[in-house]
């Protein structure tokens, strides 16, 4: 049993660190997970939306710390407990998930492993199984070193993952492990293989003799079989989704995406929701706006605000450029940061920046 509470101590405290660190990385990104989560669509817990970036946050420090206090063995019932707690609430929350087919990535280790519902489901289990082991078995749990030098331990290792926090969210993400990283060609990223297309199966229901008989085929009806009652289509096996499949830039009702990647050098201001955008980094812009075009930049912005939100902001700012329309998920994608900048050259991605760090930005 003193083994199987070691495996199970070291393997569940190593893996909630891991965890932790790989959503601290990107705690926007977590946040907007949260958002997912608490929204109507899914809890229906609206009220707590506005909140989703500080429990993002909470939560992936608490969780890097319960995983570190574990192999410690620093506050052993509590941690215990906590672990248990957490545990229980991610487990419904990917059953949920799974079941109804409610969010199709968890989001359990952020964009570098991406998990499906019922693949984080039954990690879950898994890990729930382990953390009962620890909560029967607490007493086996030593401690590695005395109060006090645990107690410093877990202070420095908290007041750590606050400033890579801090770090992340006033710069970006210190490991980006989305499809739009710097040096990703966009137009090749989106493309499809036409060998790995979606299968889909074709149900068609029959009367036979009082019963229902079901015959699935890939396409048309069985031969000699017309009559059926009612056909339904099923997805059997997903075919090849390229990295970057909902990356559309909009003039209106003109889809202009290939023109804007076809420029040798674009300077491309993110701005998902002008509403939510901070002021100081829009002050910012029109400054950045001259210098890139004296740099030999054309600048656009993207964004999913109505032309008359945009109208409003480029002249409450002095904002001098076109706004183009794309799918805002796709925005909060390609940087973390309200305005953020992501400079193009013939449809590569060559930098991207904070709004906090337009200076340093070489151009």
């Amino acid at each position: 049993m003193k083994l199987l509470v070691n495996f199970c101590r070291g393997f569940v405290g190593l893996l909630f660190i891991f965890s932790g660190m790989v959503k601290l990385n990107d705690p926007l990104g977590f946040s907007y997970k949260l958002d997912e989560y608490f929204s109507a669509a899914v809890l229906g817990l609206e009220f707590l939306q506005p909140f989703a970036l500080p429990l993002a946050i909470f939560l992936v420090v608490f969780e890097v710390v319960l995983g570190i206090m574990l192999l410690l063995g620093f506050h052993r019932k509590f941690t215990v407990w906590a672990l248990l707690l957490m545990i229980l609430f991610f487990t419904f929350l990917t059953f949920y998930s799974a079941y109804f087919d409610k969010v199709t990535d968890c989001g359990c280790f952020g964009d570098a492993i991406p998990l499906t519902p019922w693949q984080s489901f039954i990690k879950d289990i898994i890990l729930l199984l382990m953390i009962v082991i620890l909560f029967m078995n607490v007493k086996l749990i030593k401690p590695l070193f005395s109060k006090f030098y645990s107690s410093v331990i877990t202070l420095v290792i908290t007041l750590g993952c606050f400033a890579i926090a801090y770090y992340v969210l006033m710069h970006l993400p210190i490991l980006d492990f989305r499809a739009y990283k710097v040096g990703t060609n966009i137009s090749k990223a989106m493309q499809e293989d036409p060998n790995r297309p979606d299968v889909y199966g074709y149900d068609w229901y029959y009367e036979n003799n009082g019963e229902e008989e079901v015959i699935t085929t890939q396409g048309l009806p069985p031969v000699g079989r017309p009559n059926y009652t009612k056909v339904e289509t099923r997805l059997i096996e997903k075919g090849y989704e390229p990295p970057i499949h909902d990356f559309v830039i909009n003039d209106g009702d003109t889809d202009v995406t290939q023109e804007v990647l076809a420029e040798s050098k674009v300077a491309v201001i993110i701005i998902y929701n002008l509403r939510n955008a901070e002021n100081s980094g829009m002050l910012q812009l029109p400054s950045f706006i001259n210098q890139a075009r004296a740099a030999g930049y054309k600048v656009i912005a993207l964004s999913s605000s109505s032309p008359e939100i945009t109208n409003q902001a480029k002249k409450s700012y002095g904002l001098d450029l076109e706004f183009y329309t794309t799918d805002g998920t796709a925005l909060k994608t390609i940087v973390r940061s309200n305005p953020g900048i992501m400079l193009l050259e013939n449809g590569v991605i060559t930098a991207k920046s904070h709004w906090s760090d337009l200076e340093d930005l070489d151009l």
